[in-house]
């Protein structure tokens, strides 16, 4: 009935001015929450482009990505308590640097912080303990996606990350847009996935394996500037690993799956330099400083506002995802 009233063709508010002043509230004047009680967060490694420019950087190009990548979706437990609506401030987390030499490690803000430009799957219907969900049945288990970005402390996480992983450098927040949009909005926009090569474990193997044609912009508004300024223009469908194939893999173990578990999709980067995910990437680790309209940036400064936005375009009407942002603010004391 909801979507009935606010259609384009459906008269009864359409060209009703009162009814509509009566039921349509400025979206300025609403206070957005998140859309779903999130009992766990699962946060993958699914960009190609963004595993071999990051193993690049740190391991040199003859190790970019590790052998098992190329066999399943690689991925990490993260914290639900600490993700956000879009509009909340991120505080510069706090914690230990690599040390040099001999020294102990360095402790303070973070002067790495960066953003990562990923979507979420929202987990629908879930599953028994012990009770995989088939690779093909899989995306009767998504409700739908939404705009994501897994802030990073890049100096953090450089020194912790041997040998079980992310924690303090990611732990801090995780910003969500309010937004939903079901699977079944997203069917028109659905394209054919990379090609996976070699061919994936049997419960990895899709009888269609497919990605979606959504296109995603990140901008950053400097410090004390009014502008904003486009880093990235990347898009969905350059994922390596699909949305059905992560959520499979998450199960086939047996583990157990809720209404609400939100399944971050990793950054998503392109194959081009102006679609790449992330400042680590942006800025090669900080060695080719960004220009941000007579700014520059390596990593993201007190002040600085992160918006994310995607779309799908088709004929003749968008399918949007909002708007997903956040500012950061100086490290507490």
């Amino acid at each position: 009935m909801l979507q009935k009233l606010l259609s384009s063709n459906e008269a009864t508010l359409r060209d009703n001015a009162n009814l509509r002043q009566k039921s349509l509230v400025p979206m300025g004047k609403v206070e957005m929450l998140l859309p779903m009680e999130i009992g766990d967060y699962t946060d993958f490694f699914s960009s190609m482009h963004h595993a071999k420019n990051c193993g690049t950087i740190f391991r040199g190009p003859a190790n970019a990505v590790p052998a098992n990548w190329f066999h399943l979706p690689i991925a990490y437990h993260g914290r639900a308590s600490s993700v956000v609506i879009s509009g909340t401030d991120i505080v510069r987390p706090r914690g230990q640097f690599a040390p040099s030499g001999n020294s102990p490690p360095p402790f303070g803000p973070s002067q790495k912080l960066d953003f990562e430009l990923e979507m979420a799957a929202v987990v629908g219907p879930g599953n028994e303990l012990g009770k995989p969900i088939d690779v093909n049945e899989a995306a009767d288990h998504i409700f739908g996606v939404m705009l994501m970005n897994d802030w990073s402390a890049r100096d953090i996480q450089a020194w912790e990350y041997v040998p079980l992983g992310p924690f303090l450098g990611k732990s801090f927040g995780t910003t969500l847009s309010p937004w939903i949009v079901t699977l079944d909005a997203l069917e028109p926009f659905a394209c054919d996935s990379p090609k996976q090569d070699p061919q994936p474990l049997p419960y990895l193997a899709e009888k269609i394996s497919k990605n979606y044609d959504i296109s995603l912009e990140v901008q950053i508004k400097p410090a004390g500037k009014e502008d904003s300024c486009v880093v990235t223009r990347s898009n969905f469908k350059y994922l390596y690993w699909t949305l059905t194939q992560q959520l499979a893999h998450h199960t086939i173990n047996g583990c157990n799956l809720r209404s609400g578990d939100l399944l971050g999709t990793g950054t998503i980067s392109g194959p081009e330099p102006e679609s790449l995910g992330c400042l680590l990437e942006l800025t090669w680790n900080g060695q080719k400083p960004l220009s941000l309209d007579g700014f520059t940036r390596k990593f993201l400064e007190d002040g600085d506002e992160v918006t994310f936005t995607g779309f799908c375009k088709g004929n003749g009407y968008t399918v949007g995802f909002g708007t997903c942002s956040g500012k950061i603010v100086p490290s507490t004391p």
